[in-house]
């Protein structure tokens, strides 16, 4: 797969400010596509602000739901009810307050089947959805994926070590005895595969985790990920390394 090194920093003084402009990025990039408009979504709490504001007046009627889909990066193997759920935090937050169809949301399978044929079972929407079985670089999944930043360096639920940073072939997979409970994540190849990819990361504990990654250092799964499209960096003063951080 090709891949493009482009990347693009944003440093705000506070987290309110780094999710209105994700937000505002969402809008646009929604507003631009033509047809369809495939979000791949991520937990954690920075996030989660962010679907709140996308729940707002404001936002909510600036996005053409009746032509978004939503999809998860990865996901605890857990019910979709249960607070540790990304599918439970999103829809809480988010997609019960907007006109988005049912068919329109693509939640990871985690119930009534183990994590790795829940893994099998989300690459068959995915691909459907794509139209095909193999990715293209020049034709990719998503529009827009959000990823957080783990204090260890991990994105979605590759984890430093973990045996799932080295497929390749398969798009979706299980990840067990890593960071219980068991999960189920995207693989590299797939979350490359976005138009543009949106770094959410704040607060002083992912100061140390993003100077790393942003150094290159490759023991830490962030910083192997290499799209097809241009990554942006949101990252408040808080998580900045140094008060002038500014890392083009």
């Amino acid at each position: 797969m090709s891949v493009s090194t482009a990347s693009q920093t944003h440093v705000f003084d506070t987290s309110e400010q780094l999710t209105r402009q994700v937000a505002d990025l969402i809008v646009e990039r929604a507003s631009k596509a033509k047809t369809r408009f495939a979000l791949c979504l991520s937990g954690g709490e920075t996030p989660q602000r962010l679907y709140e504001l996308l729940a707002t007046p404001t936002y909510r009627a600036r996005i053409p739901w009746d032509r978004t889909h939503c999809f998860w990066g990865d996901e605890r193997v857990v019910p979709h009810d249960d607070p540790r759920s990304n599918f439970h935090m999103a829809w809480e937050a988010l997609l019960r307050h907007v006109p988005i169809p049912a068919e329109n949301i693509h939640a990871i399978p985690t119930e009534r089947m183990s994590p790795a044929a829940g893994a099998a079972a989300y690459a068959v929407p995915l691909k459907r959805f794509y139209g095909a079985d193999t990715l293209d670089a020049g034709r990719p999944l998503f529009d827009l994926t959000l990823l957080g930043l783990g204090e260890d360096g991990h994105i979605a639920s590759l984890f430093p070590g973990s045996p799932a940073l080295a497929e390749t072939e398969r798009w979706a997979v299980a990840v067990m005895g890593e960071s219980p409970p068991d999960r189920i994540t995207l693989t590299y190849p797939v979350l490359a595969s976005s138009k543009a990819t949106a770094f959410l990361v704040a607060g002083e504990r992912k100061r140390a985790a993003l100077a790393r990654v942003r150094a290159g250092d490759p023991a830490l799964p962030a910083s192997r990920l290499q799209t097809v499209g241009t990554i942006h960096w949101f990252i408040d003063r808080a998580a900045a390394s140094t008060p002038a951080f500014s890392g083009a």
